[in-house]
């Protein structure tokens, strides 16, 4: 059976294929090359890429990274595609489900929504339900940094709050925006932000939203 995973995974790789290696993505300063070369060293090199959080590692990271992205871009490609080595924990479909689901639909959402003509992509409510839950278990941490109060809100009413504090700001969107507002994609995020204007004004220009 697919998962949500996998399906990312695809989607992924079929939109860099497209795209090519020089499009713009929502990352600052990376081209879809650097985006594909972070996708494959998060998975193949995890002594590098726990830079990604580890300030110390960061230059290991970096070297990582530039071997990467010196590769064929259809290599890159491809490494995606067929995922993890053999003994990788995201072999497992539990640990593949949990880390990479968020990972590869933000990413994804990092190249389609770069491109001057890109068009809303329709989310079935499964997929939709998917995300929240994921969002709820994680608010605390990618909302730890926000610079005001942040409440996240679905149509429907259910609420998640990412950061306690005064004035609280509310997001409302469907969850799949409100994972690209709190991982720092405030401005390409579809949401409904209520609240003092200057905490509004704040939160759109915080740069060290997610994780």
């Amino acid at each position: 059976m697919s998962t949500f995973a996998k399906r990312e995974r695809l989607l992924l790789a079929d939109l860099l294929e497209a795209e090519g290696p020089d499009a713009s993505t929502l990352c600052e300063g990376w081209t879809t090359r650097d985006l594909a070369a972070h996708v494959v060293v998060r998975e193949r090199r995890p002594d590098a890429a726990a830079g990604i959080l580890i300030k110390p590692l960061a230059p290991r990271l970096d070297k990582a990274m530039e071997e990467f992205a010196g590769k064929p871009y259809e290599e890159l490609i491809q490494l995606i595609r067929t995922g993890p080595p053999r003994f990788s924990p995201f072999q497992l479909k539990q640990v593949d489900e949990a880390s990479n689901t968020i990972e590869f639909y933000v990413h994804t959402e990092d190249v389609r929504r770069a491109q001057p003509d890109w068009t809303p992509r329709e989310l079935d409510p499964v997929f939709q339900d998917a995300l929240w839950s994921r969002l709820e278990r994680s608010a605390r941490l990618v909302g730890r940094s926000a610079p005001t109060g942040l409440v996240l809100r679905r149509p429907d009413g259910q609420t998640a709050v990412a950061h306690k504090g005064t004035p609280v700001v509310t997001a409302t969107g469907e969850p799949s925006e409100l994972l690209l507002f709190v991982y720092g994609r405030q401005s390409a995020a579809k949401v409904e932000l209520d609240g003092d204007q200057d905490a509004i004004a704040k939160l759109n220009e915080a740069k060290q939203l997610g994780i």
